[in-house]
Protein backbone atom coordinates (compact mmCIF):
# COMPACT_ATOMS: atom_id res chain seq x y z
CA UNK A 1 0.00 0.00 0.00
CA UNK A 2 1.40 3.60 -1.03
CA UNK A 3 2.17 5.94 2.00
CA UNK A 4 -0.36 8.19 3.13
CA UNK A 5 1.13 11.69 2.96
CA UNK A 6 0.14 14.59 5.43
CA UNK A 7 1.93 17.82 5.35
CA UNK A 8 1.86 19.73 8.26
CA UNK A 9 0.33 23.50 8.45
CA UNK A 10 2.44 24.36 11.00
CA UNK A 11 5.53 24.55 8.53
CA UNK A 12 3.62 26.72 6.00
CA UNK A 13 2.81 30.21 5.54
CA UNK A 14 0.50 31.47 6.97
CA UNK A 15 0.64 35.13 5.77
CA UNK A 16 -1.43 33.01 2.80
CA UNK A 17 -2.41 29.98 4.81
CA UNK A 18 -5.52 29.53 1.79
CA UNK A 19 -3.02 29.36 -1.02
CA UNK A 20 -0.66 27.24 1.04
CA UNK A 21 -3.29 24.54 1.89
CA UNK A 22 -4.37 24.82 -2.00
CA UNK A 23 -1.27 24.43 -3.04
CA UNK A 24 -0.18 20.88 -1.60
CA UNK A 25 -4.09 19.83 -1.90
CA UNK A 26 -2.75 20.04 -5.68
CA UNK A 27 0.34 19.14 -5.59
CA UNK A 28 -1.41 15.25 -4.32
CA UNK A 29 -1.20 15.31 -0.70
CA UNK A 30 -3.49 12.58 0.75
CA UNK A 31 -4.18 14.44 4.59
CA UNK A 32 -3.72 18.32 5.57
CA UNK A 33 -2.08 17.41 9.33
CA UNK A 34 -2.96 20.03 11.91
CA UNK A 35 -0.37 20.77 15.13
CA UNK A 36 -2.50 22.13 17.74
CA UNK A 37 -0.36 23.35 20.97
CA UNK A 38 -1.29 24.87 23.21
CA UNK A 39 2.22 25.89 25.78
CA UNK A 40 2.08 23.75 28.47
CA UNK A 41 2.46 20.10 27.11
CA UNK A 42 5.03 21.49 24.81
CA UNK A 43 6.91 24.11 25.05
CA UNK A 44 5.21 26.33 22.23
CA UNK A 45 1.79 27.59 20.81
CA UNK A 46 0.86 27.46 17.80
CA UNK A 47 -2.65 27.49 16.57
CA UNK A 48 -6.43 26.77 17.40
CA UNK A 49 -9.77 26.25 16.21
CA UNK A 50 -10.15 29.52 13.59
CA UNK A 51 -7.02 27.98 12.11
CA UNK A 52 -8.21 24.70 11.43
CA UNK A 53 -11.86 26.37 10.30
CA UNK A 54 -9.81 28.84 7.93
CA UNK A 55 -7.45 25.98 6.28
CA UNK A 56 -10.58 23.31 5.51
CA UNK A 57 -12.03 26.10 3.34
CA UNK A 58 -9.28 25.20 0.67
CA UNK A 59 -9.26 21.79 0.83
CA UNK A 60 -11.17 18.82 -0.07
CA UNK A 61 -8.79 16.65 2.04
CA UNK A 62 -9.54 14.87 5.31
CA UNK A 63 -8.05 17.40 8.18
CA UNK A 64 -6.08 15.19 10.73
CA UNK A 65 -5.80 17.11 13.43
CA UNK A 66 -2.95 16.54 16.40
CA UNK A 67 -3.40 17.79 20.03
CA UNK A 68 -0.30 18.57 21.91
CA UNK A 69 -2.29 19.94 24.49
CA UNK A 70 -2.41 19.10 28.41
CA UNK A 71 -6.14 18.87 28.13
CA UNK A 72 -7.80 17.34 25.24
CA UNK A 73 -10.82 16.37 26.67
CA UNK A 74 -11.58 19.51 27.28
CA UNK A 75 -11.24 20.19 23.60
CA UNK A 76 -12.07 17.85 21.20
CA UNK A 77 -15.86 18.55 20.96
CA UNK A 78 -14.71 21.92 19.24
CA UNK A 79 -12.13 20.01 17.16
CA UNK A 80 -14.31 17.52 15.64
CA UNK A 81 -16.83 20.19 14.64
CA UNK A 82 -15.29 21.47 12.37
CA UNK A 83 -15.96 20.54 8.68
CA UNK A 84 -13.48 18.50 7.06
CA UNK A 85 -11.91 16.87 10.05
CA UNK A 86 -11.76 13.05 9.87
CA UNK A 87 -9.31 12.01 13.21
CA UNK A 88 -8.03 13.56 16.21
CA UNK A 89 -4.94 12.15 17.59
CA UNK A 90 -4.11 12.86 21.63
CA UNK A 91 -1.18 11.87 23.69
CA UNK A 92 -1.02 9.16 26.03
CA UNK A 93 0.94 11.42 28.48
CA UNK A 94 -1.76 14.63 28.40
CA UNK A 95 -3.72 15.09 31.75
CA UNK A 96 -6.78 13.06 31.03
CA UNK A 97 -8.25 9.41 30.50
CA UNK A 98 -6.49 8.37 27.02
CA UNK A 99 -9.09 5.92 27.06
CA UNK A 100 -11.96 7.77 27.28
CA UNK A 101 -10.72 10.50 24.65
CA UNK A 102 -10.21 7.58 22.04
CA UNK A 103 -13.80 6.48 22.93
CA UNK A 104 -15.62 10.03 22.41
CA UNK A 105 -13.80 10.37 19.29
CA UNK A 106 -14.95 7.12 17.59
CA UNK A 107 -18.43 7.87 19.18
CA UNK A 108 -18.61 10.96 16.90
CA UNK A 109 -17.83 9.33 13.61
CA UNK A 110 -14.04 10.13 13.58
CA UNK A 111 -10.37 8.31 13.75
CA UNK A 112 -9.27 8.22 17.48
CA UNK A 113 -5.56 8.67 17.44
CA UNK A 114 -2.91 7.79 20.15
CA UNK A 115 0.28 9.50 19.78
CA UNK A 116 3.04 8.86 21.88
CA UNK A 117 6.31 11.14 22.52
CA UNK A 118 9.83 9.15 22.08
CA UNK A 119 10.64 8.45 25.84
CA UNK A 120 7.43 6.72 26.34
CA UNK A 121 8.07 3.20 25.71
CA UNK A 122 4.86 1.26 23.34
CA UNK A 123 4.22 -1.11 26.45
CA UNK A 124 2.64 2.14 27.89
CA UNK A 125 -0.41 2.07 25.62
CA UNK A 126 -0.64 -1.57 25.67
CA UNK A 127 -4.25 -1.53 27.50
CA UNK A 128 -5.26 0.97 24.36
CA UNK A 129 -4.68 -1.27 21.46
CA UNK A 130 -7.97 -1.91 19.74
CA UNK A 131 -9.18 1.64 20.76
CA UNK A 132 -7.60 3.47 18.18
CA UNK A 133 -7.38 3.82 14.90
CA UNK A 134 -3.91 5.54 14.25
CA UNK A 135 -0.99 5.14 16.21
CA UNK A 136 1.02 8.38 16.15
CA UNK A 137 5.01 7.79 16.83
CA UNK A 138 6.81 11.16 17.31
CA UNK A 139 9.84 10.83 15.57
CA UNK A 140 11.38 14.12 17.31
CA UNK A 141 10.28 15.17 20.74
CA UNK A 142 7.24 17.02 19.96
CA UNK A 143 6.70 21.30 20.20
CA UNK A 144 8.95 22.30 17.40
CA UNK A 145 9.04 21.81 13.78
CA UNK A 146 12.40 21.18 11.53
CA UNK A 147 13.68 18.94 13.94
CA UNK A 148 16.00 15.75 12.92
CA UNK A 149 14.49 12.61 12.78
CA UNK A 150 15.14 10.40 15.28
CA UNK A 151 16.15 6.88 13.93
CA UNK A 152 15.77 4.89 17.24
CA UNK A 153 12.34 5.53 16.65
CA UNK A 154 12.02 2.88 14.21
CA UNK A 155 12.38 0.18 16.40
CA UNK A 156 9.05 1.63 17.99
CA UNK A 157 7.56 1.82 14.22
CA UNK A 158 8.78 -2.13 14.11
CA UNK A 159 7.80 -2.86 17.52
CA UNK A 160 3.72 -1.53 16.68
CA UNK A 161 3.98 -2.81 13.04
CA UNK A 162 4.57 -6.57 14.95
CA UNK A 163 2.16 -5.61 17.27
CA UNK A 164 -0.93 -4.47 14.98
CA UNK A 165 -0.27 -8.05 13.34
CA UNK A 166 -0.17 -10.09 15.85
CA UNK A 167 -3.08 -8.85 17.88
CA UNK A 168 -5.32 -8.49 14.16
CA UNK A 169 -5.83 -4.96 14.31
CA UNK A 170 -5.97 -2.79 11.76
CA UNK A 171 -5.27 1.00 12.80
CA UNK A 172 -2.52 3.24 10.77
CA UNK A 173 0.88 3.90 12.18
CA UNK A 174 1.91 7.47 12.08
CA UNK A 175 5.16 9.09 11.91
CA UNK A 176 5.86 12.80 12.72
CA UNK A 177 8.91 14.51 13.14
CA UNK A 178 11.91 15.07 10.21
CA UNK A 179 10.16 13.56 7.64
CA UNK A 180 11.61 13.90 4.55
CA UNK A 181 12.11 11.02 1.60
CA UNK A 182 14.83 9.22 2.82
CA UNK A 183 13.18 9.11 6.18
CA UNK A 184 10.33 8.48 4.46
CA UNK A 185 11.79 5.34 3.40
CA UNK A 186 13.09 4.02 6.39
CA UNK A 187 9.63 4.42 8.18
CA UNK A 188 7.99 2.40 5.71
CA UNK A 189 10.23 0.08 5.72
CA UNK A 190 9.60 -0.34 9.36
CA UNK A 191 5.59 -0.75 9.08
CA UNK A 192 4.60 2.69 9.17
CA UNK A 193 1.86 3.72 6.62
CA UNK A 194 1.21 7.68 7.03
CA UNK A 195 3.87 10.26 6.87
CA UNK A 196 3.49 13.69 8.38
CA UNK A 197 5.88 15.94 6.54
CA UNK A 198 6.35 19.73 7.25
CA UNK A 199 9.21 21.51 6.44
CA UNK A 200 10.21 18.95 3.20
CA UNK A 201 6.92 19.68 1.55
CA UNK A 202 6.32 23.27 2.26
CA UNK A 203 10.01 24.60 1.46
CA UNK A 204 10.28 22.64 -1.68
CA UNK A 205 10.77 24.15 -4.80
CA UNK A 206 8.12 21.47 -6.29
CA UNK A 207 6.21 20.27 -3.97
CA UNK A 208 4.58 17.99 -6.26
CA UNK A 209 7.93 16.01 -6.97
CA UNK A 210 8.64 16.51 -2.92
CA UNK A 211 5.13 14.38 -2.15
CA UNK A 212 5.99 11.60 -4.93
CA UNK A 213 9.45 11.31 -3.45
CA UNK A 214 7.85 11.17 0.20
CA UNK A 215 5.28 8.50 -1.40
CA UNK A 216 8.01 6.23 -2.97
Amino acid sequence: MASIIAPSILACDFSCLGDEVASVTKAGADWIHCDVMDGDFVPNISFGEPIIRAACRHTNLPLDVHLMIQRPDRYIQQFMAIPGVASVTSHLEANHDAGVTLDTVRAAGKKAGLSIKPGTPLDQARELFGRFDILLIMTVEPGFGGQPFMKDMLDKVREADRLRQDLGLGFLIEVDGGIDPETAALSREAGADVMVAGTSVFKATDRTAEILALRK
